[in-house]
């Protein structure tokens, strides 16, 4: 199968516990081809993390400046302390070199993008069925029974969402729900597998 469309943003949203991360990095390990954003962050590095690979480290009045410019696709507070954004300089200079570029954020977000870039495809991670999402996050461990409780409401919120995605993506495996997804970007999963 040959790419069947120029290479655009695609961003993946869904529930809470429903598995973004793990099929992102699933797609990261197996499809070189598939660019993920580099987020702009106002906190400090870790131990390790190097400017521009982690994350874009920048101050909060440099952050200010790009969202005044609007020079970032989406953005947001988290945990009330640090501030993360989408730089749209990335994105546009990945897609213009030809990648098909992933970008792995929360609802909010995603329709931060779809105003932003509208051309964006949207792709919501659903799981196989509620019961699927509740022993997902329950098996984590690493929430409190009244976070767990906290999350599912909140993905009650998050799933009536659905209807504004571009297409529905099922969790079943990670494996065929990141082939599937690469394969909604244009990329042929079976030829760019590694």
């Amino acid at each position: 199968m040959a790419e069947n469309h120029t290479p655009r943003l695609t961003v993946l949203a869904g529930p809470t516990a429903v598995g973004k991360g793990t099929v992102s990095a699933y797609i990261r390990e197996h499809y070189p081809r598939v660019w993920f954003s580099v987020s702009a962050t106002t906190r400090d590095p870790r131990p390790g993390e190097q400017d521009g690979v982690h994350y874009h480290f920048v101050s909060d009045e440099e952050f200010d400046a790009m969202v005044r410019d609007r020079q970032l696709l989406e953005w947001a507070t988290v945990h009330n302390s640090h501030r993360y954004g989408t730089m749209r300089s990335t994105v546009e200079r990945a897609l213009e070199a030809g990648s098909h570029v992933l970008l792995e954020i929360d609802l909010q977000g995603a329709r931060q993008v779809r105003n932003s870039m509208p051309e964006a495809q949207l792709i919501f991670l659903a799981p196989p069925s509620w019961d699927e999402l509740v022993s997902r996050l329950r098996g984590r461990g690493t929430e409190t029974a009244a976070e767990q409780r906290r999350r599912l409401e909140t993905a009650k919120d998050e799933l009536a969402a659905e209807p504004e995605f571009d297409v529905t993506v099922t969790n079943d495996t990670v494996e065929r729900a990141a082939e599937e997804i690469v394969s909604l970007m244009g990329v042929d999963p079976a030829a760019e597998r590694v």
